[in-house]
């Protein structure tokens, strides 16, 4: 379940970057650069449920277990 989380929400990012910039080029910078900075809150989000930690786990897999 957790996994299509993820990949629902790195979907997302993805749309919110392209968005972003079509504001960008448009000329609606506050709204590109809010748009922006959630897609760098759902990435660094998306890479601390994933990345392993020291011990070799990652929240994500602890989350399966529970």
């Amino acid at each position: 379940m957790l996994d299509m989380v993820l990949s629902i929400v790195m979907l997302a990012a993805v749309a919110l970057a392209a968005g972003s910039v079509y504001l960008f080029r448009k000329g609606d910078t506050k709204r590109a650069t809010l748009m922006a900075v959630l897609v760098v809150v759902m990435l660094v989000n998306i890479v601390i449920w994933t990345v392993p930690s020291d011990d070799g786990d990652a929240l994500r897999e602890h989350a399966a277990t529970q």
